[in-house]
This record gives C-alpha cells, structure tokens and sequence, in this order.
C-alpha cells in the first residue's frame, strides 16, 4: 500500500498549484454550455500527463539530469514559456457569456492548447521527470508500477474533477467576475513560477 499512498500523495502535491494546464482545463469547463464540449481538452491533458509520467518512470530522469547543458536549457525555457503564458492569462479578460456566445474553443483548438501546455512546457517537464521519476527510484517490479498507476489515475481524475467544478462556477458566474479574478491570480502565481525558473537557471552558473 505504500507506493499507492506515495503516489497518490506526490500526484496531488504536484497537480494542485495553480499552473497554465489547470486554469486552461478549469476555464474549457467554465466557458462551454455542455460539460461534454470540453472533454478533448481533460482528454489530451490526462493523456499528455500519463506520458510524461511513464517516461519519468521509465528512466527519462536519469538521461536529463546527466546533462547540465539539458538542465540549463530547460530553466531558460521555462522561464520564458510561463513569463508568455502568464501573460496570456492575465490578458484574458473576456467573460463566460462572451465566451459561450463564441462556442468557446472547438475540440482541434482545445486538443492543440492542452498539449502544447502539458508537453512543451518545462516546469511541467520539470516536476514529472524530476519528482515523480526519481521518486519512483525507491520502487521496483509491482511496487513501481502501483505508484505509477496511482500518479496517472490522480492526474485523470484531478483534470475531470477540475472541469466539472469550472462549468459549476461558470452557471453560477455567468458576468465571469470570477473567472477574470482567478485568471488575474493565476498568472501571479505563473510569473512566480517563471521567476524560481530564471533563479534555478542563474544558480547553475
């Protein structure tokens, strides 16, 4: 039971904090009239998610940080991918009804977005490789794999979970006051993350 525990834990303390690929899952619910009109976003996140963490299960760590010049480039990346999107989010001022009224993002858009911010952004890289696979390092054989399982479920359900609650606040705050302040709070949060990139970055020198 312990590696499914570990697991479960780690999964939640790295999923929780407010990031790029949870505000856009969190908004895709909020801002479409059918909960079932934001499922290619959950979709390609949960599935973007279980490759990263099978790959940080599968030994990906352990090539990344064998490399300093792949670390560096990594924290430069980051720094400046969450600096964007911070930017992005901050801008998005528009509300839920506007929002709805568009249609909201089609299913290729929503599909291309929460890839782009599950696989090409480095924190996220960061923490799954990093956390996840060299955690993973204490289990082998069934043990391992209970604690990958545990990881990829908690990320699946997080994602599910996240939406519904979006579309929930969504019917509720249909000006999108809310929404507009938690996307404010969100990119805070953002550019903080692309500032602890940029020290990890300057702290390799």
């Amino acid at each position: 039971m312990q590696p499914l525990i570990h697991g479960i834990l780690l999964a939640f303390g790295l999923i929780l904090p407010l990031g790029v690929q949870n505000v856009f899952i969190f908004n895709q619910g909020a801002t479409h009239r059918k909960f079932t009109k934001s499922l290619p976003a959950i979709v390609t996140a949960g599935v973007c998610d279980t490759i990263l963490i099978y790959l940080a299960v599968a030994g990906v760590s352990v090539i990344v940080f064998s490399f300093e010049w792949l670390k560096l480039s990594l924290f430069l990346a980051g720094f400046f991918f969450l600096a964007y999107m911070g930017w992005v989010i901050w801008k998005d001022n528009s509300s839920v009804k506007a929002h709805r009224e568009e249609k909201g993002f089609s299913a290729r858009r929503q599909i291309t977005f929460a890839a782009s911010v599950s696989l090409l952004n480095p924190h996220a890289i960061l923490d799954t490789i990093g956390v996840i696979g060299t955690s993973s390092l204490a289990y082998t054989g069934y043990e391992k794999w209970m604690f990958t399982l545990a990881c990829i479920v908690v990320s699946w359900i997080w994602f599910l979970s996240l939406a519904i609650v979006g579309r929930k606040i969504g019917q509720i705050d249909g000006n999108g006051k809310f929404l507009n302040s938690l996307n404010k709070i969100s990119a805070i949060i953002i550019w903080i993350m692309a500032l602890y990139m940029g020290y990890q970055f300057y702290s390799l020198f």
